[in-house]
């Protein structure tokens, strides 16, 4: 009842606001809203999703915008953490510890209670910087962003904590193919160690990411403009290997293997360049990443992590070689097979959604080539728990929406008994 108040409250105020905006009558706003004008506001609280698309119309306001003022911001699911008794620097320790055990939705909420209750500008960046984690754990970049560029508005931050929550932002940019965002963001921080060399552990972290960040951008950048191939390339491989001794050389000095897993992506990337520039043959290359995959036959029984994380990619970095380069249809068909179904079952294992975009992706540009060579789409038959994945993966990366529709439309779905 409360929160059906609370709606109806902010509704109000909203067609007060487009009322002002447009200089309309009560009215006037209720036809362009569709809507009988003493019966502006429906007695549940709750419009219908046409009522809003015609108010976001009326205010001038992205639909988003409109739904997050009437129903709130993207809240955590399934948090029942106790905050209250806790102050900035206790609530700074629960949310470590609730990322490092996988409570992703519990270190938002503990974040979010550590930015309300600080009082300075460094600890309420950082407990933004402990959000974006939480939600990037969930899966949810969009609000990965919204959290980080919250944090960077602050003023009166230091250099570490702004340098952490930019790499940050460019990885998510990155993670949602926005790529010039991503590349400018890197290189801001790039540029930035070039004059200022870094002389902390976290300033060593946040350059060894920043040119991860842009390597792997310049690496996707193959994929969308083919007719740049070998300039991209060349710059995603100077990246990409300062990257990767940056990130061993992190490993040796604080004997963290997390680090030694972001070199080995870094790796694997270097592979797929390198068949690009022409130095490495294309079955050489998947070769050598099949290889890897036989020390790999049980996600579970392999460290969890980083190491695991980076084998899922070096199965999509596989994969982008053989469309790429692999013109023998039954060649092309066993190395998409071998890879998609290994980096399916990594994804599934780490719950990580930005790898099963990318299953999902290769796995339509594989029945797509196969349409092309032959003439006949092939069956493609997904349960319900793919329907499940794939909802949410479309949920998380809007540049995703196409691809999921399309493969919704072809597939058949097979109820699971």
């Amino acid at each position: 009842m409360v929160a059906s108040e609370t709606r109806r409250q902010r509704l109000e105020q909203l067609l007060e606001l487009a009322q002002a905006y447009r200089g309309w009558s009560r009215k006037r706003l209720a036809k362009a809203l569709r809507r009988d004008p003493t019966k502006m506001i429906p007695d549940s609280g709750n419009p219908k999703l046409d009522f809003v698309l015609d108010l976001s119309r009326a205010l001038d306001w992205p639909l988003d915008v409109v739904v997050e003022s009437l129903f709130g911001a993207d809240e955590p699911v399934h948090s029942e953490v106790t905050t209250d008794a806790l102050d900035v620097e206790a609530l700074d320790a629960a949310a470590k510890k609730a990322h490092r055990e996988g409570r992703y939705s519990d270190m938002i909420t503990l974040a979010r209670r550590s930015y309300m209750i600080a009082d300075a500008p460094e600890q309420r960046a950082v407990a933004c910087n402990r959000e974006a984690g939480g939600w990037d754990g969930l899966g949810r970049y969009a609000s990965v962003l919204e959290a980080i560029q919250r944090g960077l508005r602050e003023s009166d931050v230091s250099t570490d904590v702004r340098m952490l929550l930019k790499v940050n932002l460019a990885n998510a940019y990155y993670t949602l193919w926005q790529l010039v965002e991503s590349r400018a963001t890197a290189r801001d921080l790039v540029d930035w160690f070039e004059d200022h060399p870094p002389s902390t552990k976290r300033q060593f972290v946040v350059q060894a990411f920043a040119y991860y960040v842009r390597g792997h951008s310049f690496r996707r950048l193959i994929e969308l403009e083919p007719q740049h191939i070998k300039h991209f390339a060349a710059l995603a491989h100077t990246d990409l290997e300062h990257s990767r001794r940056l990130h061993e050389q992190l490993a040796d000095e604080y004997s963290d293997e997390a680090y030694r897993g972001i070199a080995r992506t870094c790796e694997g990337g270097i592979m797929e360049i390198d068949v690009a520039l022409g130095n490495v043959a294309p079955e050489a290359a998947l070769e050598r990443f099949s290889d890897e995959l036989d020390h790999l036959i049980d996600p579970a029984a392999y460290p969890v992590g980083d190491q695991l994380e980076a084998m899922g990619w070096w199965c999509i970095f596989a994969c982008n070689i053989a469309l790429r380069h692999i013109s023998d249809e039954k060649k092309l068909q066993q190395s998409m097979a071998l890879f998609t179904n290994k980096a399916d079952e990594i994804a599934n294992h780490l719950d990580n959604w930005s790898m099963r975009e990318r299953v999902f992706t290769m796995e339509f540009a594989r029945r797509q080539r196969m349409t092309d060579w032959t003439g006949i789409e092939p069956d493609w038959a997904i349960d319900s728990d793919d329907v499940r994945v794939l909802a949410g993966t479309m949920g998380r990366f809007p540049a995703f929406h196409g691809t999921g529709w399309r493969i919704l439309q072809t597939a058949k779905v097979i109820r699971n008994s």
